[in-house]
């Protein structure tokens, strides 16, 4: 990968933390299974920054490495084999849970292959030899500027090494070593201090874990959350969102219209200006039944309040993989009782969200398949289903990289005749419209609250369909054709193919590795190892009962992963960018969020706020989501998916938000009844005890940056402190540079 240090998007995403250690006392009562990880350290001459290094070719063990001032060759079969220390692998952990980068005179940063990674059995304990390619995927390296030193670093489970210098061509250049370097010897201690391991126990005192934990897990830290996990522990509190009710903030009753919005809405104007009675009992017909506003403040209401915080956010996360949009269906009504597939199915079986997602007629409506029959076959739903949904473009291996054939091309998950058997399949349903037979049917309305149906099943196709084949599975391949089917025979039939296929799709070999990644992107880092999305995408296949499509268990295993746990991560390219929804209620959390006067709750009228940024809640502009999980950063192989909505005019938005909330808040209106503010009360006393904003700046980078505020950035913002003259004018300044912040953008 090469990296302009000047870009914007790389400046967020390589803002660099400084771990703040603590000595603090145990209060939990159970122990964590991945406490911190310890930092990799790359080994270096004795008496300089220069790796301990060897060409493959020539030397199988760390005693050939001697004479290491040597420069290697760059290209597809140049092979340096580097060493490492201060790991603790897990027993099935290999190469893919490394990441070597290397940087050149030029600032320029690549990623390079890694290859293997073995531990040395003779003469040393506790070194690995890890080989690596001396080649970058997007060519660049091999040019006559790369010859020379480079910086090279190690990165695993969100943590990077030292950084040693290598010679490329040459030995020598401009490049200067970090100013921290020393060198790493066999026997080196950490070189960075943090990580070592720690008592296996979580609920620190002053563990950034913890607040790391409820960025991924909920909507955002709150005092109270982060004094119960310091009490009870994570599996405990994971065990009680299990089973907590959802959601606290009922859903919205929103009034069932007409598929056309009429001039007049049950006898009351549609004008925009109509005052609206309180939220739970609206006049404004038009707004609350053909826009989503009645969703949306619903949807943060319930983050903002809610105590199934982790049911809501996993249900965040798949409402942006099971995209449908009110862009293109305006009622309201729709996005409710789709989101409550969302949520029964979140803690559920995948297999269970697949058929109910199938049959939705918010799905059907949105992805044509409601209209799509044996004489007119729509392939929308068919293929989104396949794409996006569950099994992506390409074959994948179980840790989501991607399969190839001999002459790297990557191989094709399915072709355009795999796409019309499944939409063969997918015919004749549509919504249940029949008072007699759908319990929430009225005439001239539609209806989006039960499953769609078949009727009579005279619009599916009942010709021969052929599936997927794959090795392994006893899923149904083939669906014979049903000649003469009629009637109550051709339902049956016409729903057991249906099962039969989702069966088929299920059991795909792409399913755990493409859903466990994604699910990872949203919850914790855009960028996750091969090795990370392989652990998860095993308790996917099987959760250890021999059950497959378990989301509670892979929702566990996600957030418990070591690659997710840890008081700080310092790799540069960890983490994710706060999406929109994500920056608002983790800031508007943390400082107990209230109405405007701060006498009551939020009515939850958050979305203009959001959407400047980039994200309208339940209005996704395609069936692609907000962003792509694919997408990279430009000129890189990171993948960083919010960063897609990241441009000049929302960087304005987000600071514009933060500058909003901070030094004012959203004053009532008419469709803002009770308006929004936060309370920075607490801060304020802190800087009125302590006129120096010591204090205030311990408690900010605590609660905002889990204690890895950078020295700099620290000393900045102290001195803008210092330049207020009253204790709220300092409170305000302190978070405003720091919510605005880089370090505090990206979710690490």
């Amino acid at each position: 990968m090469r990296t302009n240090k000047s870009h914007l998007f790389i400046a967020i995403l390589c803002a660099c933390l400084m771990v703040i250690s603590f000595a603090i006392p145990v209060f939990a009562q159970e122990t964590d299974p991945t406490p911190d990880s310890p930092t990799p350290i790359l080994l270096s001459e004795s008496n300089s920054t220069r790796a301990l290094a060897v060409n493959p070719r020539k030397s199988r063990g760390l005693n050939a490495t001697k004479a290491v001032s040597q420069a290697f060759s760059v290209g597809k079969k140049s092979k340096v084999v580097l060493y490492l220390t201060n790991l603790d692998l897990l027993p099935d952990e290999g190469a893919n849970a490394f990441r070597v980068y290397a940087q050149d005179e030029k600032g320029t940063q690549f990623q390079l292959r890694v290859e293997s990674i073995d531990q040395i059995t003779k003469g040393q304990d506790g070194i690995f030899a890890l080989t690596v390619t001396i080649y970058d995927d997007l060519g660049y390296w091999g040019q006559p500027a790369a010859a020379g030193d480079v910086l090279i670093n190690v990165t695993w489970r969100g943590l990077t090494s030292n950084r040693v210098r290598l010679g490329l061509g040459k030995i020598g250049g401009g490049i200067k070593d970090d100013a921290d370097a020393v060198p790493t010897p066999v026997g080196a201690k950490p070189a960075v201090k943090g990580n070592e391991p720690t008592p296996n126990y979580v609920g620190y005192r002053q563990s950034g874990d913890r607040i790391r934990f409820l960025e991924q897990a909920t909507f955002g830290p709150t005092t109270e959350l982060d004094s119960r996990i310091r009490r009870i522990g994570l599996r405990t509190w994971l065990a009680e969102q299990f089973e907590a009710g959802y959601p606290s903030v009922r859903y919205p009753e929103v009034p069932a219209q007409p598929t056309v919005a009429p001039l007049l809405c049950n006898g009351s104007s549609n004008a925009a200006s109509t005052p609206p009675d309180p939220v739970d009992e609206p006049i404004n017909c038009f707004r609350d039944s053909y826009s989503q506003y009645l969703p949306q403040n619903w949807f943060f209401q319930e983050a903002f309040y809610g105590n199934a915080q982790l049911k809501h956010r996993v249900s965040w996360a798949l409402a942006q993989i099971w995209v449908t949009s009110g862009v293109d269906i305006q009622q309201s009504s729709h996005i409710v009782n789709y989101h409550m597939i969302l949520s029964n199915n979140a803690f559920g079986n995948w297999r269970t969200l697949m058929k109910e997602m199938t049959l939705s007629p918010t799905m059907g409506e949105y992805l044509n398949m409601n209209t799509s029959t044996r004489n007119s076959p729509n392939e929308n739903y068919a293929r989104e289903v396949l794409q996006l949904f569950n099994i992506g473009l390409f074959m994948l291996n179980q840790d989501g990289t991607v399969q190839v054939d001999g002459t790297g091309t990557p191989i094709p998950s399915y072709d355009q005749n795999t796409v019309n058997n499944f939409t063969k399949v997918l015919t004749g349903w549509a919504n249940c419209n029949v008072p007699a037979s759908c319990p929430n049917a009225t005439l001239g309305i539609q209806n989006y609250k039960d499953p769609m149906w078949l009727n009579t099943g005279a619009n599916h196709d009942i010709t021969a369909k052929t599936l997927f084949s794959y090795a392994g599975s006893t899923a149904t391949t083939n669906i014979a054709a049903c000649t003469g089917c009629t009637g109550t025979a051709l339902v049956n039939y016409a729903n057991t193919s249906l099962d039969k296929a989702l069966d088929n799709v299920f059991n795909h070999p792409n399913v755990p590795p493409f859903v466990s990644k994604l699910l990872i992107q949203q919850l914790v880092t855009g960028n996750p190892t091969p090795a990370y999305v392989q652990r998860v995408a095993n308790v996917f296949a099987n959760n250890g009962s021999n059950v497959r499509g378990d989301l509670k268990a892979v929702v566990r295993a996600i957030l418990l992963d070591p690659e997710a746990r840890g008081n700080t991560k310092t790799d540069a390219n960890y983490g994710k960018l706060r999406e929109p929804v994500l920056l608002t209620t983790n800031l508007m959390r943390q400082f107990g969020v209230k109405s405007a006067d701060g006498l009551a709750n939020s009515d939850g009228y958050i979305n203009p706020q959001s959407a400047n940024m980039g994200q309208s809640v339940f209005r996704t502009p395609t069936v692609f989501n907000y962003y792509p999980p694919d997408y990279l950063v430009p000129g890189t192989t990171v993948l960083a998916p919010e960063f897609a909505i990241m441009t000049t005019g929302t960087s304005v938005q987000r600071a514009n938000f933060v500058n909003q909330m901070v030094y004012g808040r959203i004053a009532v209106s008419a469709l803002a009844p009770f308006g929004t503010s936060i309370n920075l009360a607490e801060m304020q006393a802190l800087a009125t005890a302590d006129a120096t904003g010591n204090r205030l700046l311990d408690a900010l980078n605590f609660k905002l940056m889990h204690n890895t505020m950078p020295t700099a950035m620290r000393t900045s913002i102290l001195t803008a402190v210092a330049a207020a003259t009253t204790p709220l004018a300092k409170t305000q300044a302190a978070i405003y540079l720091i919510a605005t912040s880089s370090q505090y953008q990206v979710q690490r």
